[in-house]
């Protein structure tokens, strides 16, 4: 197949490392994969397999970007493109549009978050063929606002190559990591990953950090992503709180890590801070490096941890239960090994890459066949 895999992402998050997997992936699978990013994306120095010439900028700027549409109707012209598949609600339309510029081509979403489509996407989008949840509560969500025809609608949960992610902890050596990154060697990390905005609950980790640090003097923490807003309001909200709560020697703060594998392997502790959640790519990269999981009981969190079984569940936005979860794994060597293995055989069972690249496969044959 000819597909045009569509983002105007302009950070890197979950939502960007399902993109690049799935287009390397489909690329490895022997299809055509073209790539649209907005200009100057961050994707394009991760897409590795994928050619030069197959990577198209664009501006993207938002939904009513009519250059950019044009352009995108032009491209999928020229390429003889098959599939249009788009990732985030503001490029729905234009990739809408460029589908109706190309009647032979099938116009495919994928919806990564909970919040609910707006009434232009309900117009736009009248001719997308299918409609991909990265979880059932995605899902439930799109079934409830009536937009689209529910067999339009299909569940395709997150993967990951877990295999490398395993591969990384067998042969970790965490000792020239804390090194190199200047962490306490013998101490107890506990770290989070994820885009610094409100939703992701830093500042709950770092109050649960303060409550933690008075109980277990071993521990430090990371804080791993990046703000991409466009003043960086949430990352000097979350500066001041850490220097409020005095925790500036104890929290460690670094942007993206090209290789998390390693970062994961580092910690005693993984902790899902997320105010919501639609599926929780982190946890699930988390478990499958064995690290046990504390995460708030967002939707995505509950579709992914069995409570107690293979990670903690604790109430969202809750510091003082986070913070004691935490504290019971740091103080229990044995449990946190017991909840690790659980998550990663988790991991390898449920979330492997291979099975989300077949299914989306298998949903762009019925987009061709069925619509």
């Amino acid at each position: 197949m000819r597909i045009l895999q569509i983002t105007s992402a302009r950070a890197l998050g979950g939502g960007e490392t399902h993109f690049i997997d799935l287009a390397k992936g489909l690329r490895r699978r022997g299809h055509e994969v073209y790539v649209a990013l907005s200009h100057g994306s961050p994707i394009r120095a991760q897409l590795g397999s994928i050619p030069g010439d197959n990577v198209l900028s664009l501006p993207l700027r938002n939904a009513l970007d009519v250059a950019s549409a044009r352009q995108l109707g032009r491209i999928v012209d020229e390429r003889e493109i098959e599939i249009i598949h788009a990732h985030m609600a503001r490029d729905y339309p234009p990739a809408a549009f460029a589908a109706r510029m190309n009647k032979e081509a099938k116009l495919v979403i994928t919806r990564h978050v909970l919040f609910p489509m707006s009434g232009l996407h309900a117009v736009a989008l009248s001719n997308v063929a299918r409609v991909i949840a990265v979880s059932e509560a995605v899902a439930r969500k799109l079934r409830e606002q009536q937009l689209f025809a529910p067999e339009k609608i299909l569940v395709i949960r997150n993967g990951i190559d877990a295999e490398r992610f395993i591969h990384t902890r067998e042969n970790f050596d965490r000792a020239e990591f804390c090194k190199r990154l200047q962490l306490p060697i013998t101490g107890l990390l506990v770290g989070t990953v994820g885009e610094i905005t409100k939703l992701k609950g830093h500042e709950d980790f770092v109050r649960a950090a303060a409550l933690i640090s008075a109980r277990v003097p071993r521990a430090h923490f990371i804080i791993a992503g990046q703000d991409a807003s466009p003043k960086h309001e949430h990352e000097a909200s979350l500066t001041r709180t850490i220097e409020e709560l005095n925790l500036t020697d104890r929290v460690q703060r670094f942007g993206w890590f090209d290789n998390l594998a390693e970062l994961y392997s580092a910690l005693d502790v993984f902790v899902s801070a997320s105010h919501s959640e639609s599926f929780g790519l982190a946890i699930v990269e988390a478990m499958a490096s064995s690290v046990p999981v504390v995460a708030t009981a967002t939707e995505g969190a509950q579709e992914t941890i069995e409570q107690g079984v293979n990670g903690r569940l604790v109430p969202i936005a809750d510091s003082e239960a986070m913070a004691a979860a935490i504290i019971g794994l740091l103080e229990n060597a044995e449990e946190r090994r017991r909840l690790g293995q659980a998550a990663q055989a988790r991991a390898r069972k449920s979330f492997g890459l291979e099975r989300m690249i077949a299914e989306t496969e298998q949903v762009y044959r019925e987009a061709l066949t069925k619509s």
